[in-house]
């Protein structure tokens, strides 16, 4: 993406400030400015982004100013929670997530008054209708281990959605080849992924390649879980193995992975 000067000059000027301050601003200068200006990420998380593409990927997923966002299980190091949920505070947006809130996510100077969900899996996720966008990144290749379950939560994630409202997804892409059985891999087929999701009551409206990568052989010892950030070098329950030669999965980076985008029907 090409900034222009005024998006450059927003950006640089980003601080955590109240809303007003970022109705007149570039929504893409304001994405620009907490990746890379906000304080509130960790190091690790800004360590992947040149493998994650946050920018790139939140613009084509449609993130915009004053939306209710929905993620399902950001989990602990909260890469999307940390770019989010700040821009939707100062967007006068509302961010909901999946899960048990970690500590850090409760400051609402910074973070805003974020939401969480702790009957993911046996309920509704949020009275129908609410949500303008839905973030499902890296997960549902771990739903399809169990029978229906798949199924079952893009369901949820259809009734929490308003007509129009966007599923976005990332996953782990198994193309060329078929998909292992359940994905235990880790890897889903695109085909198997579009059909599904489609199944559910959506309709897909764009994929991207923005964070395909072509080196990624999808043929490893544990999985995709051997690539980083993972890295895993045993089989679990089996402890790490500490004679494990990681060097080349390093060099491949993180997976190659399908990023696309669905609207509810």
């Amino acid at each position: 993406m090409i900034f222009n000067r005024r998006t450059l000059v927003a950006a640089s000027a980003f601080a955590l400030t109240p809303a007003a301050a970022f109705a007149q601003r570039d929504r893409d200068a304001v994405l620009y400015g907490v990746i890379n200006n906000g304080k509130q990420r960790m190091e690790d998380n800004k360590a992947r982004d040149k493998f994650r593409h946050p920018l790139e990927t939140l613009t084509f997923w449609g993130l915009k100013p004053g939306m209710t966002v929905i993620e399902i299980l950001p989990g602990d190091s909260g890469y999307w929670t940390e770019i989010v949920a700040p821009y939707l505070k100062f967007t006068n947006g509302r961010y909901i997530a999946t899960g048990k809130a970690p500590t850090r996510f409760t400051d609402e100077a910074v973070f805003g008054k974020t939401e969480w969900v702790t009957t993911f899996g046996r309920g509704p996720l949020t009275p129908p209708a609410t949500a303008d966008l839905l973030i499902c990144a890296r997960n549902i290749h771990d739903f399809m281990w169990t029978p229906g379950l798949t199924e079952r939560l893009l369901n949820d994630f259809r009734d929490s959605l308003k007509p129009g409202g966007i599923l976005a997804i990332e996953d782990h892409r198994s193309d060329p080849r078929p998909q292992v059985k359940e994905a235990r891999d880790g890897y889903v087929e695109t085909k198997v992924m579009i059909d599904t999701v489609t199944k559910a009551g959506f309709k897909l409206q764009a994929q991207s390649e923005i964070n395909a990568n072509p080196k990624d052989t999808k043929d490893h010892p544990f999985g995709v879980w051997t690539l980083p950030p993972t890295r895993r070098s045993a089989q679990p329950p089996a402890p790490a193995d500490p004679k494990f030669d990681h060097a080349k999965f390093d060099a491949i980076g993180e997976s190659d992975r399908m990023t696309l985008r669905f609207v509810k029907v």
